[in-house]
């Protein structure tokens, strides 16, 4: 992306943000809230519009008159913090409903994919299981599961695990771990430090719709350059 901004009304959220993600990477976005890291992840998939600047997806411009959006979303996954499942639909036809939909798949090639994207996070056996049968994280690893099935060629994880019991956020990221191991291209925003020092390749950091610092984990949480880095480090110690 180069030169993103987005604005609502005359609060200006994102300021000009340059970043290129590379394929196989996994990016984890950190920073206080409010710094718009959420809103750069909405315009990755223009569930947000922005104002001005250019993303560019294998290739495409997104943003550009005439793109069929609809077409460049089945290449971005996105998995939000409020787990956004059909109630009334049991796992496999969650993951199923747009593989037939949209992907106009047979039922039968439909329930084989999403056997296999059920299996990746180890949920085969909650395949006929309903949302409220779940646990958070369960229901998590579904929604998970539903953006691979599409075959995206990145995902977006906007704090996946912060409506979860601390219990609960170790399968999440497990999951997220094996798919950082298969080569999926990933951008994270989360609190969770400890996964972003063990399995990240870069960290950026933002404050008040800018990127004020991005480098290596290690780079980042032992020696940031940024003052507002560390001040922003010691507060989450301090909690």
């Amino acid at each position: 992306m180069s030169g993103l901004c987005k604005s609502f009304g005359t609060l200006q959220v994102l300021k000009g943000i340059d970043l290129q993600v590379l394929p196989r990477e996994l990016i984890f976005i950190i920073g206080p809230s409010g710094s718009g890291k959420s809103t750069l992840l909405r315009c990755c998939n223009r569930l947000e519009e922005p104002t001005s600047g250019s993303i560019r997806i294998e290739g495409v411009d997104i943003l550009a008159p005439g793109v069929d959006i609809n077409l460049v979303r089945r290449r971005i996954g996105m998995v939000f913090q409020s787990f956004n499942l059909y109630p009334h639909l049991n796992a496999l036809g969650n993951i199923t409903l747009a593989l037939r939909k949209v992907l106009k798949k047979s039922k039968t090639e439909a329930d084989d994919i999403a056997f296999k994207a059920l299996g990746r996070v180890g949920l085969s056996e909650k395949a006929r299981t309903f949302p409220n049968e779940l646990s958070g994280g369960q229901q998590q690893r579904v929604a998970i599961a539903r953006a691979l099935a599409l075959e995206p060629a990145i995902m977006l994880f906007d704090e996946p695990t912060s409506a979860l019991d601390p219990e609960l956020v170790g399968s999440v990221l497990n999951v997220m771990r094996q798919m950082r191991e298969s080569g999926m291209t990933m951008v994270v925003v989360s609190h969770e430090m400890r996964f972003a020092r063990g399995a990240a390749d870069r960290v950026i950091f933002m404050d008040e719709g800018v990127i004020l610092e991005q480098g290596a984990p290690e780079k980042i949480f032992n020696e940031p350059d940024h003052p507002r880095i560390k001040e922003f480090l010691s507060s989450l110690e301090a909690k």
